[in-house]
């Protein structure tokens, strides 16, 4: 009887602290007047600033995304630069509110670091070498010096397919990003590897891109996404129906240009996703009319993804993957209702 009543007293314990976690963030959020997001040290498409300081990029957009849905406001987003190294522990410590930083979702990460609420980008690991090195596959570079991030995935990538493939190598690893591509740029080192997203963007920072080129090998799987803190359900909620708003409205026909028309649809999926009937965003406590104020101040996932890495930017990278499901890719979003 006595271990009856024990079981019950720690069952409520247990709830009234999951209760506390779930509205913590929120309202942690609320008090201060942003969203705080960490974000690369500088990676072009994703998270870079300009010279006055201004950020935008795929994963800067998911960020404003979250800061329109609690506040109404897409300019309540405030940005902090991690290395790959330390953006875990500023996560949990509670230096920052979300993960929005190109990180792989992996078995580990998410038992250890946090909850990842879905993908913005699906990727996979390649190799860029200079064009004088005369190779064309990664199979070639057997003895190759490979210049890549400390506290990544692609270390670990690296040392698989090098030992599947029965070739030595030799690493040479910095913590900042751009003390890579600096490293590479310099002759440091035969291969730069990271995901292919971000090979793309930091070859526009080398002396002559076109000098190089990428190897057509893809070893591994990268799928991108924003990561929260494990235990606060709320948050996790907020940020991953930020993400599927975005990715639904595209396969809508929702745009930050029509947004308000589209708001006095006829469909009830549509008045459901912008909030013009239904209480969905009552459910996690921001305005029912969230996706409509993200759609409507930073666009749907096209308008995010042409914007800052899709083919007419420096970048140059073509949806792939990244295209919808019933347009040839693999991105898919759970429906609002």
């Amino acid at each position: 009887m006595k271990v009856t009543k024990l079981a019950a007293v720690a069952a409520t314990i247990s709830l009234a602290t999951m209760g506390v976690a779930q509205a913590g963030t929120l309202e942690d959020v609320m008090a201060k007047g942003a969203v705080t997001c960490g974000v690369s040290q500088g990676l072009p498409g994703f998270s870079n600033p300009d010279s006055e300081g201004n950020w935008s990029g795929l994963d800067v957009d998911f960020c404003r995304a979250m800061a329109a849905a609690v506040f109404g406001d897409a300019g309540k987003a405030e940005y902090k630069p991690l290395s790959a190294k330390t953006r875990f522990t500023s996560l949990t410590s509670g230096e920052i509110d979300v993960l929005p930083r190109n990180t792989t979702w992996t078995m580990s990460r998410d038992a250890h670091h946090g909850d990842f609420v879905g993908v913005n980008y699906y990727d996979g690991q390649g190799f860029m070498v200079r064009k004088d090195l005369g190779v064309a596959s990664a199979t070639e570079l057997g003895g190759a010096a490979i210049c890549t991030n400390t506290g990544t995935t692609t270390e670990l990538n690296v040392a698989d397919y090098f030992r599947a493939n029965n070739m030595e190598y030799t690493v040479v690893a910095f913590e900042k990003a751009d003390e890579v591509v600096a490293a590479y740029d310099a002759g440091r080192c035969d291969v730069y590897t990271t995901d292919q997203s971000g090979i793309a963007a930091q070859r526009t920072k080398l002396a002559d891109p076109a000098a190089h080129v990428i190897l057509p090998e893809i070893i591994s799987k990268e799928p991108l996404g924003p990561l929260v803190r494990h235990g606060d359900n709320q948050w996790s909620d907020i940020a991953r129906w930020s993400l599927n708003c975005m990715i639904n409205a595209e396969e809508m026909g929702i745009t930050s240009a029509n947004v308000d028309e589209m708001a006095g649809s006829d469909n009830p999926a549509i008045q459901r996703q912008l909030g013009s009937a239904g209480d969905l965003g009552d459910l996690m406590g921001i305005p029912n009319d969230y996706c409509h104020q993200i759609v409507k101040q930073v666009g749907n996932y096209a308008e995010s993804y042409d914007r800052n890495v899709g083919p007419d930017t420096p970048l140059g990278l073509a949806r792939g993957l990244n295209a919808l499901w019933n347009a040839g890719g693999i991105l898919y979003a759970a429906p609002a209702r």
